[in-house]
């Protein structure tokens, strides 16, 4: 299922993020008087081309966002927000549409406020100077219609730990991604490669402004990261020096207070690591708030390790003697895998069976290059190939991926998804050339079309057009089963029909009939969930009790 809940506390804190009242953190603004502070005159040439100066926004024909910047980091902020002005305001829009239906009670509002007004109290001061001034820059472009939840920079500040702080605060992994690593023997030519699923949903309407940023700070190295507008955070990205950051979420413990966000910690390495014994050096002075898996690529090193921090330790995860790495959303260094909470998530959750689907086909694949990469992140089956039924969150290709992403680091190449999910052609870039060969005039995408991996062939078929459908039919049936209404058998029959392999269709339509008390084919549709592959542990466990009641009621 997609997340629902998880995306309704994630909303719901950010919403309310806080009062303005005169606490220190809301009056807080970031020191910028050794910035400049003129702002940029932009351009536009059309609807998918801004420029001001060296700097331009361009949307390329395979509907990717390339945004260029240079400067100090206030500057970098500014040309950025000056550049995505109506990309801003409108994914600020998307984000919070969501309020009315998510969070309809005033008062469940109010005490939310009170709240994170306290568990933010300290962020700012767990954000650098240089990041601080960034967002504030970014900020002056952002809507003034939402001030009532916060102030403009205060509210694209506490927007950087979203996924934290929904993680933090429910103890959810609201970003189940799937990434690797080969090199050496496991490499098709030797040199390091990566790929990584961002499996973060909002929304379809969240994904769509995909930006593929270039930035050139005045301090640090040049890099790219893929981001959203208004995002200055790293999820997924590579320097000009080829070392590469993703981020997959672990299970964490709950702490007091709100500290460094994740996509900052990884956007701090990212500019300022060379190779892997910097970015450890960087991440060992940072304090987070979650635990989380940072795979970081070298091509000074030629392999990747796992950074795995957490509230109270940190690990370091590299295999000697190996030639891959793989990471979905558990630990797995000494000092951090035999925790509870970790060996609960292995248990409960999906990600034990992610890498070890990712383990089968890289056996399948003993050499890896790009194309491959981008086969293995769009697998939509299980172990053994079993179908899973679409949208499972089983599977490395959920479905709802906000990008898929590839790396050569010593080549500096990289490959970006676009719409849908990670479906659409994978856009090759390259940053040497971007960097070293960039012109003033920037009327021209930065990709090298020549490498691109086509569209995914599942585009065209019926089954991908009955999931589009089934999305649809999934909703209302959530919809009926809220209202308990009655629902046709014909609206059953074409929902199971969208999705067959799907273990979720059986079940609600089992809960359906359960709420109306016709037990036999409440029976007959959980009995049937189960012969599917179901989700997690719990998900099966929860199905198994509803049957232990119908046996009950049916003697």
């Amino acid at each position: 299922m997609k997340n629902r809940i998880k995306l309704f506390i994630l909303i719901g804190f950010l919403l309310i993020i806080a009062s303005c009242g005169t606490s220190k953190s809301m009056r807080h603004l970031p020191d910028i008087s050794n910035y400049d502070t003129i702002k940029p005159v932009v351009t536009k040439q059309s609807d998918s081309l801004f420029i001001s100066g060296k700097n331009s926004l361009l949307k390329n024909k395979q509907g990717l966002w390339e945004l260029y910047v240079e400067g100090d980091p206030y500057q970098i902020g500014l040309t950025t927000g000056a550049l995505s002005d109506s990309l801003l305001k409108k994914q600020e829009q998307i984000f919070f549409s969501k309020i009315k239906d998510l969070i309809p009670s005033k008062f469940e509002q109010k005490m939310l406020r009170y709240f994170l007004k306290w568990y933010n109290r300290k962020l700012y001061s767990n954000v650098t100077s240089e990041y601080q001034s960034e967002i504030y820059g970014i900020s002056q472009y952002t809507s003034l219609d939402f001030d009532n939840i916060a102030p403009q920079y205060q509210r694209s500040l506490y927007l950087h730990a979203a996924h934290d702080i929904g993680h933090a605060l429910q103890d959810l992994a609201l970003v189940g991604c799937s990434s690797f690593a080969a090199w050496g023997e496991k490499s098709e030519n030797g040199n390091l490669i990566l790929g990584r699923n961002f499996d973060f949903y909002v929304n379809d309407a969240f994904a769509e402004n995909k930006i593929v940023a270039f930035i050139n700070p005045k301090e640090g190295h040049k890099f790219m990261m893929v981001t959203w507008p208004g995002m200055i955070g790293a999820v997924s990205g590579m320097n000009q020096e080829g070392l590469t950051v993703t981020i997959n979420a672990s299970k964490s413990k709950i702490p007091m207070i709100a500290k460094t966000p994740i996509s900052i910690l990884t956007r701090e390495i990212l500019q300022h690591a060379q190779n892997i014994d910097e970015a450890i050096t960087i991440a060992k002075k940072r304090k987070v708030f979650v635990s989380e898996s940072i795979m970081v690529g070298s091509a000074h090193d030629n392999k990747a390790v796992l950074i795995e921090v957490s509230p109270n330790k940190m690990d370091v995860y590299d295999v000697p003697n190996s030639d891959q790495l793989i990471c979905s959303n558990h630990f797995q260094s000494e000092d951090l895998k035999n925790e509870k909470r970790n060996q609960l998530q292995i248990a409960n959750s999906h990600s034990e069976y992610r890498l070890e689907r990712i383990e089968e086909l890289f056996t399948k694949n003993p050499k890896i290059n790009p194309k491959i990469a981008s086969e293995i992140l769009r697998n939509k089956e299980g172990l053994q190939d079993v179908k899973l039924g679409y949208g499972n969150e089983k599977a490395l290709n959920q479905l709802m991926a906000h990008h898929g992403i590839i790396f050569k680091p010593e080549e500096k190449l990289v490959w970006v998804s676009a719409n849908p999910y990670q479906l659409g052609e994978f856009v090759c870039y390259n940053l040497d050339s971007i960097f070293k060969e960039r012109k003033s005039n920037p009327v021209i995408s930065f990709q090298q079309e020549n490498l691109n991996i086509a569209k995914d062939p599942f585009l065209k078929t019926a089954a991908y057009a009955n999931y589009q459908k089934f999305r649809i039919e999934d909703d209302n049936i959530d919809l009926y089963l809220k209202k308990k209404e009655t629902i046709s058998p014909e609206f059953i029959q074409n929902y199971q029909s969208l999705n067959p392999d799907y273990w979720v269709v059986y079940y609600k339509a089992g809960l359906y009939f359960y709420q109306k008390k016709e037990y036999l084919l409440a029976q007959t549709n959980f009995e049937k969930a189960l012969t599917k592959e179901i989700t997690t542990a719990p998900d099966k466990a929860k199905i198994e009790k509803y049957l232990k009641k119908l046996k009950r009621k049916l003697q």
